[in-house]
């Protein structure tokens, strides 16, 4: 059976040519020859080969290797992954060694044995392949690490006090490695803090890497952060990279950090304290280098509560604290963060880009948006769609007259037990029904994503997927 593999046969002797060819033929895909070794720059621009097999001397009387040397450096000059075997009736161990140093991977003496020629270009092509595996892995990493760490399309906006604070501490942290906490509400934008911490830093060109802990399952928490080994629990069918290792060199963002358990919040304080991870089933330890990034809406207070979060994590993780404040509390963003969002809604669907009418700006200035930023962006893409007048208007935007403001006390929702079982609504439309039910649970969880999508019975993922759905 063939091996897959292209090999180029540069000798002018005719008649080594056309043995190995004859050779070789029998044992791989494809195999080229050529007699000139001018010709080797055109052949190596018109196709990748595996190996290379060349000769040292090239004309009659020819013998001191120099002309192999020569067109060995011009093949590795055009490709450095190239995996060249240097053939001679003229050579001794001197000669091999200093083709070797000059980047040549084997050597075959004159006269050669068929079996000796046949697994030194298997070993050959294998190494050739390797290399151009790990060479287009190193390529795809780059393109992940530069996808991973770009903006997400959104913008940090705001020349509010608050805001200038903000950004001047992201300005002085980002360089250094110090491991950052991002406090905030749902929807302030604690992940583009994170983004653009990993953009300013020294580890840029680097992964990014985002977990949502909200999203994750206990039992999946070790696989999916410290990876498992194939075998080590029912279906781990292969070895898997957590997502600790997948980070190294870059940063990991842990999103949701405060809803995390006790007993798991021991386990990754391990890992940040001694700098390794032992995926599951696997006996030793992998070093890792990344810089951690968490965040939560759980407020310092709740925090600082041995009952709900461990101190020593908590030391390990705040070096330096973030804390992003609310859309209602910088009213003076609204206007400019509005008007960003008009303009990237009017190119996505299309629209003119029309302006607030003073009355609109002045009822979505006074608006508290529970929400914040995000609900923010969700109005001004609903009043995109419905606009119909020349100006934005308070009306496009279908604010709700008394929203919920966090920190307000929402009362639990009564359920009348002996009518639980009948549908008092007559409207049974499944999507109003369902936007119902989440605006209800966002309402009553004051738009904490975590605690409304457990009442709902979703994921957080799932919730999201509907609220993006329902224009929330």
């Amino acid at each position: 059976m063939k091996q897959d593999g292209v090999i180029l046969i540069v000798d002018d002797d005719e008649d080594i040519l056309v043995a190995g060819k004859l050779l070789l033929k029998r044992h791989f895909s494809s195999v080229q020859i050529c007699n000139q070794p001018e010709n080797i720059p055109r052949l190596l621009s018109e196709q990748k080969f595996d190996a290379i097999l060349l000769d040292m001397n090239f004309g009659p009387g020819e013998s001191s290797g120099a002309q192999g040397y020569l067109w060995l450096e011009k093949i590795l000059e055009i490709d450095p992954q190239s995996v060249v075997i240097m053939i001679t009736a003229h050579g001794g161990v001197d000669v091999a060694v200093d083709a070797m140093k000059l980047g040549a991977t084997d050597f075959i003496a004159k006269p050669w044995q068929n079996e000796k020629v046949v697994a030194t270009l298997s070993a050959a092509v294998q190494l050739g392949r390797t290399r151009t595996e790990a060479k287009d892995l190193r390529n795809t990493n780059k393109v992940l690490a530069e996808v991973s760490g770009a903006s997400s399309g959104q913008a940090l906006l705001g020349n509010s006090p608050a805001m200038k604070t903000v950004f001047s501490l992201i300005e002085r942290t980002a360089p250094t490695d110090a491991n950052v906490l991002i406090l905030g509400e749902n929807g302030t934008g604690k992940e583009l803090i994170a983004r653009e911490i990993h953009a300013q830093s020294l580890r840029s060109n680097k992964v990014f890497m985002s977990v949502d802990l909200g999203s994750l399952s206990e039992t999946l928490f070790e696989s999916e952060l410290f990876g498992h080994k194939k075998g080590a629990f029912t279906g781990a069918k292969e070895d898997r990279v957590g997502r600790l290792q997948a980070a190294n060199g870059g940063s990991l963002f842990l999103d949701e950090i405060g809803n995390l358990p006790l007993h798991l919040q021991a386990k990754l304080l391990t890992v940040l304290e001694q700098r390794m991870v032992t995926p599951i089933g696997a006996n030793l330890a992998v070093p890792i280098d990344v810089r951690v990034i968490t965040a939560t809406n759980v407020s310092k207070q709740d925090l600082s509560l041995e009952s709900k979060f461990r101190q020593d994590l908590l030391f390990r993780l705040n070096t330096v604290e973030i804390e992003l404040p609310p859309l209602r509390k910088r009213h003076q963003d609204i206007a400019v963060i509005a008007n960003h969002y008009i303009n990237l809604y009017a190119r996505k669907y299309h629209k003119p880009v029309k302006l607030l009418s003073a009355k609109a700006l002045t009822a979505i200035e006074n608006y508290p948006w529970p929400g914040n930023v995000r609900a923010l962006r969700h109005a001004i893409e609903r009043a995109i769609i419905l606009s119909q007048g020349l100006e934005l208007e308070p009306i496009d935007f279908q604010l709700d007259p008394q929203p919920n403001q966090a920190g307000d006390v929402v009362a639990p929702v009564s359920v009348n037990v002996a009518n639980s079982n009948t549908i008092e609504n007559e409207d049974l439309n499944l999507d109003r029904l369902e936007k119902g039910a989440i605006k209800q649970a966002l309402q009553k969880h004051r738009y904490n994503i975590s605690h409304a999508a457990k009442d709902l019975g979703l994921t957080r993922a799932a919730l999201y997927r509907r609220m993006e759905k329902h224009g929330f």
